[in-house]
């Protein structure tokens, strides 16, 4: 079954739930991001979306957790502080896992 998750800050996921996605998380910490980064992989969630900066504070649990794995989907998003620096450099990442195909600049 398909299905959307978020975790974010509070207006990146009171945005979303206006947009009627239902399972979203309000974090604060990295390790309230890990908690609900592990919950939606229990769950079964093919796309996670996160915002930038917690996705770059739990990285390494990211990878670990997901490995080359085409689902579930990570999104990063630019959350209410902006975009973090590497942002194209996580989206060529993510097109390299999903396709296969390594983009270059």
């Amino acid at each position: 079954m398909s299905s959307v998750a978020v975790i974010g800050d509070i207006d990146t996921v009171s945005g979303f739930r206006l947009g009627g996605v239902k399972q979203a998380v309000v974090v604060k910490t990295s390790e309230e991001a890990i908690a609900a980064f592990d919950k939606f992989l229990e769950d079964e969630i093919s796309i996670i979306i996160i915002t930038q900066l917690m996705a770059n504070e739990i990285r390494e649990h990211i990878n670990r957790k997901i490995g080359s794995s085409v689902l579930p989907m990570i999104i990063e998003i630019p959350g209410k502080d902006g975009s973090s620096e590497g942002s194209s450099d996580q989206i060529n990442d993510l097109i390299r896992r999903v396709i296969g195909v390594e983009m270059v600049k």
